[in-house]
């Protein structure tokens, strides 16, 4: 989606760049919103906030602007969207045999959600309210931390 808060483009521009910082060495690579992933079970493509994919990332066609392969995605919550974020569109993703974690991110406080696939496609959820927090991303072999992932956010004053 164009045209995103300031917030927003803050917590997706920090959360790719530690993603990225961690993965550079690794057999994965990290893609922000302009990268379209297609969900070949249903049909769907879609454009996440930010999508890691590991191993070899497969894409579409020759054009290499469509991802079939994302191991991790990250939505960046929005007033607008983030029922079909938690919902609809999550039930797209679970269909990808690829997928292994989704983070749901707020961005009106700190907030983020985070489900890992466990086997036989079950999920596991944890949350963190904490700045403080790191979050462990066993699919990639690293961690996000809160305080960066937030970094330079200022939320309104309760």
């Amino acid at each position: 989606m164009s045209g995103a808060s300031r917030r927003h483009n803050l917590i997706t521009v920090n959360i790719a760049a530690e993603l990225y910082a961690q993965l550079r060495q690794q057999p994965c690579e990290v893609y922000t919103s302009d990268m379209r992933v297609k969900i070949s079970p249903t049909g769907l493509y879609t454009y996440p906030d930010v999508v890691v994919a590991c191993k070899e990332p497969q894409f579409e066609d020759a054009e290499i602007d469509t991802l079939l392969n994302p191991t991790l995605i990250v939505e960046v919550l929005s007033q607008s969207t983030a029922d079909y974020d938690r919902g609809g569109k999550f039930e797209h993703y679970r269909s990808l045999d690829s997928f292994q974690e989704y983070l749901l991110v707020a961005q009106d406080r700190c907030h983020i959600v985070h489900y890992i696939r466990q086997p036989h496609h079950t999920w596991v959820l944890s949350e963190t309210h904490l700045l403080s927090d790191h979050l462990s991303l066993p699919s990639l072999g690293g961690e996000l931390v809160v305080s960066e992932a937030y970094a330079k956010v200022q939320f309104d004053e309760e």
